[in-house]
């Protein structure tokens, strides 16, 4: 056991875990966050995703002992209030079905976002490819992202 200090959703948490214990099991069994959902287990799936840094990272592989002293946003933390422009575009569209993969996949849709404000179909299919959604919503997925980069652009950055 080793003790981390941790920034996440902008505060500071400590946690006193194994070194190589993933940051999703930290976040889930350690920090009650339970909105960052087991999968796959071998990060292929995406419904782990959460931002280390602003980058969208596949938290079931991320060992607790190499994420120092960079910031993790979960989607607890992804707004306050649950307005972020991902989010409301997400209910706009009706993306979720069962909804189990739908926080790994506005993690990486916000991401894209971040990185890119204005994406194509191609940038969108390559940034999400690695988000698979059981229920098939991807066409949803991609129309919520459009409809999300259009808000981006048109009002200021306070969804934190």
């Amino acid at each position: 056991m080793a003790k981390f200090s941790l920034k996440i959703n902008g505060k500071i948490r400590q946690v006193d875990v194994d070194p190589t214990t993933p940051m999703l099991w930290v976040l889930r069994d350690h920090l009650d966050l339970p909105g960052t959902k087991y999968g796959c287990g071998i990060a292929q799936c995406g419904a782990c995703t959460v931002h280390l840094d602003g980058t969208a990272v596949r938290s079931c592989q991320l060992p607790v002992s190499v994420v120092g002293k960079q910031a993790i946003t979960t989607i607890e933390g992804l707004s306050a209030k649950g307005d972020h422009p991902v989010q409301k575009a997400w209910l706009e569209h009706d993306v979720a079905q069962c909804g189990y993969c739908q926080a790994g996949q506005i993690m990486s849709a916000a991401s894209l976002l971040k990185t890119n404000p204005n994406p194509g179909d191609a940038d969108i299919d390559l940034a999400m490819s690695g988000n698979i959604c059981r229920c098939g919503t991807y066409l949803r997925i991609r129309d919520a992202i459009k409809s999300a980069a259009k808000e981006t652009t048109n009002t200021p950055a306070t969804h934190k």
